[in-house]
């Protein structure tokens, strides 16, 4: 699981480096790592359940709404990419 997440880290670092993602998906992507990054959250986490939920849920929305933008073979690229990398 850790390497899948190191996989989709650079996956993110590609895209939003890739002057052909939308303006949108890029900035959706920003917004995830910042969430991830920022000290505070939007749902405290002293809030019982929703306070360490709330990262779980809100990244993979902004990055799963990011994906649905990003024209698929441009995300495809940057996986083969990112495979032949890896050999």
């Amino acid at each position: 699981m850790l390497s899948r997440i190191r996989q989709e880290i650079k996956l993110v670092r590609l895209l939003v480096s890739d002057k052909r993602t939308p303006t949108l998906a890029r900035l959706l992507l920003w917004l995830a790592a910042g969430y991830l990054l920022l000290p505070f959250d939007i749902i405290p986490d002293f809030i019982p359940v929703l306070g360490q939920i709330d990262d779980i849920i809100i990244i993979p929305l902004l990055v799963g709404l990011a994906y649905r933008i990003i024209p698929e073979e441009l995300v495809r690229e940057h996986l083969r990419q990112l495979q032949t990398m890896r050999r």
